[in-house]
């Protein structure tokens, strides 16, 4: 299986281990993930004003590459995936918006892309039996909190693709790969997204509170799907312990990286080095 692919400005950068664990991965399951040959921002957020066309044209640029490449789209990052979804959905439904984006970027999208997000593509294409079924170094004793975020979930109607009350896409995957998921109340709690740029400290509050609830249930990592959830959650952990007396810090991984490691996959640029709150001595501890 081949599909077109749009890694997004952030998994280029500060979350390369996150891309480079995927891409690996995807291919060792027989699915390759084909870079978008030319392909720009998406935005970071979508626009709230119905008549901001402007800020549609990013996205609508995308859309265009994928569609020169076929009529899927996978996306690792979810706040692009929520942005150039909804977008997508956005144009679909609305004619007049269409038009006046192929006019303003001089171009004909046609609104055939589905766009899908690879957690979504793991479990619905390669299937998480198949997964199971490749895995060669089970991890087997590790406890691990499953975190969604937000974007994936919400605006339900437009990006879910899970139960976006109590998701499980994710706590199936790490199953599949011989982990244990805890239950927990915070899986889909926002974690402050970009309001980190505002308020440190509210941003900080908002994880200390999602972390301290994995660890009270005895969970040894968190895992997301979310480069913006991991950046938070693992980078707030340096003052936690000032703020909050007795606070132990917790590894925040992607979930490509375990999969990468369940696999068997050599693990050199998974990009452990770019972690706050280190993450080898945990998987050295399991072995």
């Amino acid at each position: 299986m081949r599909i077109a692919y749009f890694p997004g400005c952030t998994l280029n950068t500060t979350a390369k281990g996150f891309d480079n664990a995927l891409r690996a991965s995807f291919a060792a399951l027989g699915a390759e993930l084909v870079e978008l040959p030319e392909w720009n921002c998406c935005g970071a957020t979508f626009p709230l004003l119905v008549d901001n066309m402007l800020d549609l044209a990013a996205p609508t640029r995308v859309l265009l590459a994928a569609q020169e490449q076929g009529d899927r789209l996978a996306v690792a990052c979810t706040m692009c995936y929520n942005v150039i979804r909804r977008t997508n959905n956005r144009l679909r439904a609305d004619a007049d918006a269409l038009e006046k984006l192929n006019y303003f970027i001089e171009a004909e999208y046609r609104g055939g892309v589905e766009v899908l997000d690879v957690l979504q593509i793991l479990r619905d294409d390669v299937g998480f039996e198949a997964v199971q079924a490749a895995v060669k170094q089970p991890l087997t004793g590790l406890k691990v909190a499953a975190y969604y975020g937000c974007m994936v979930l919400r605006p339900p109607a437009e990006v879910a693709y899970d139960d976006p009350e109590n998701p499980h896409a994710l706590d199936d995957l790490l199953r599949a790969l011989g982990a244990e998921p805890v239950e927990w109340p915070h899986k889909a709690e926002c974690c402050g997204a970009y309001l980190a740029v505002k308020s440190k400290e509210a941003t900080a509050e908002m994880s200390y509170r999602i972390l301290s609830s994995a660890q009270r249930t005895g969970a040894q990592a968190v895992v997301t799907n979310c480069p913006l959830c991991q950046f938070n959650l693992d980078r707030q952990q340096l003052d936690m312990g000032r703020r909050h007396g007795g606070y132990q810090p917790v590894p925040v991984l992607y979930f490509s990286q375990l999969l990468g490691v369940a696999l068997g996959l050599d693990m050199a640029d998974f990009g452990w080095e770019r972690h706050y709150v280190d993450v080898r001595p945990l998987l050295e501890s399991l072995g």
